[in-house]
């Protein structure tokens, strides 16, 4: 009977539609794969062309006299040894010193760590007072944007930041080779300043290391043995149903609700210090947990019901079957589960804005309890800036972040497929 012709075609027809199908959807895959890494290439490529040049920064040599006559040995941090640098510099330049707008305009080309270096040098030995001293210091902003490209000449005087009698000091310095471009060490070891050529990243590291360290203290723990209860103490009624369903639902709050709640209880009514990695770390540990929990069961779920009977029928008591047999089986779960969690909690941003770590911090965080800031909270800061060179060390930041959030879940990653059991 399949031999008869019109059911012969009538079959052929639904396999050529079946088959063609199937090749529209993995057209529709490939075309949404193609546009997904476009996308993500298109944002990583725009993010590494702003940000790649604060991995540079330029610098400049000179020879500053320290005058006696305007140094007290006693108070040596009252004098103003950032005029003493730009007359030297004008001196390089063999520009008119005496004059106030030369002054004015050569300052702007110098960083005041210069001024604070020839400070320090002086504190150190005050025998330094009336010679000369050889600082190298990093350039001004302008000067160092200038130097990068970033200002042209070409652009009209009036809609630039430096005048052309300033580009042309700073053409002038480079033939000289006193300026000097290389890597920018100070990204990574120094901490926030209002100057763009001095702020760096090592507080909010810092900060946000603390305030992971508190996370994972509180959250790991605690997640961990609520998801071992949930799964293999408690028991199944209205209750745990309940409970397990808040949890789920937890897990999609808004985070800046967490930053709400840590405003009006951990800061409003406990009184712990603001903008503390403390705060910060508890109120991402309340975010974070719902995640432990739910990864954490869903890896005890994995393990073999026969594992369980097995050390029950050998005399093991329920707790020991669970603690000295389930949860070290489901522990590479466990541990991917806390990872991400913790990966996640890095990026986040909104709950720390509401308990004020968006402050301007100067320091390294000393501890928990000390003022900070975070690596999310310190690219919203610098973002809104006003000075342009702030902005490359925006997309800077973003991209420490992100290598430490490839990271933390490379490392996720290996662990699951170094250490699972597949049963």
């Amino acid at each position: 009977m399949t031999d008869r012709p019109d059911i012969r075609a009538a079959v052929e027809r639904r396999l050529k539609r079946r088959h063609a199908a199937e090749r529209r959807f993995r057209l529709y895959g490939v075309l949404a794969i193609t546009v997904a890494v476009a996308f993500l290439a298109l944002l990583l490529g725009r993010i590494i062309e702003q940000g790649h040049s604060a991995f540079v920064t330029h610098s400049i040599t000179l020879d500053v006299p320290v005058d006696a006559a305007r140094v007290d040995p006693a108070y040596p941090q009252g004098a103003n040894y950032d005029q003493m640098a730009a007359e030297a510099l004008l001196v390089r330049l063999g520009v008119d010193a005496n004059t106030a707008d030369n002054g004015r305009a050569v300052r702007d080309l110098l960083s005041p760590d210069m001024g604070f270096q020839i400070l320090a040098q002086v504190r150190a030995d005050p025998s330094l007072i009336g010679r000369t001293v050889t600082i190298e210091a990093p350039v001004g902003d302008s000067a160092d944007l200038y130097f990068k490209g970033e200002i042209s000449r070409d652009t009209p005087e009036e809609q630039r930041v430096l005048t052309d009698q300033q580009i042309g000091w700073l053409d002038q310095l480079e033939r000289q080779g006193l300026v000097e471009a290389h890597f920018n060490t100070g990204l990574f070891t120094r901490s926030d300043s209002t100057q763009p050529e001095m702020a760096g990243l090592l507080g909010a590291v810092v900060g946000s290391a603390l305030m992971l360290m508190v996370t994972a203290l509180l959250s790991i723990p605690v997640g961990v043995l609520a998801a071992v209860y949930l799964e293999e103490f408690a028991p199944k009624n209205r209750l745990t149903e309940i409970i397990e369903v808040n949890i789920n639902n937890l897990a999609a709050v808004p985070s800046i609700v967490y930053g709400l709640l840590g405003l009006a209880v951990f800061i409003g009514w406990m009184g712990l210090p603001r903008s503390s990695p403390l705060v910060g770390g508890i109120v991402l540990s309340l975010m974070a947990m719902p995640t432990v929990i739910i990864a954490t069961r869903a890896a005890l779920k994995a393990v073999p019901q026969s594992i369980r009977d097995a050390a029950l029928a050998l005399g093991a008591s329920r707790t020991q079957t669970v603690f000295a047999h389930v949860l070290p089986l489901a522990m590479p779960g466990v541990m991917t589960g806390s990872i991400i969690s913790m990966a996640h909690a890095l990026g986040e941003t909104a709950p720390l804005l509401m308990i004020g770590m968006v402050s301007f911090v100067p320091g390294v965080p000393e501890g928990i309890l000390s003022a900070s800031s975070a690596l999310p909270t310190q690219i919203f800061i610098w973002e809104n800036a006003a000075e342009a060179a702030f902005h490359e060390r925006t997309a800077a930041a973003i991209l420490v972040l992100l290598v430490f959030m490839v990271v933390m879940n490379a490392v996720a990653i290996v662990l699951r497929r170094r250490l699972e059991r597949r049963w």
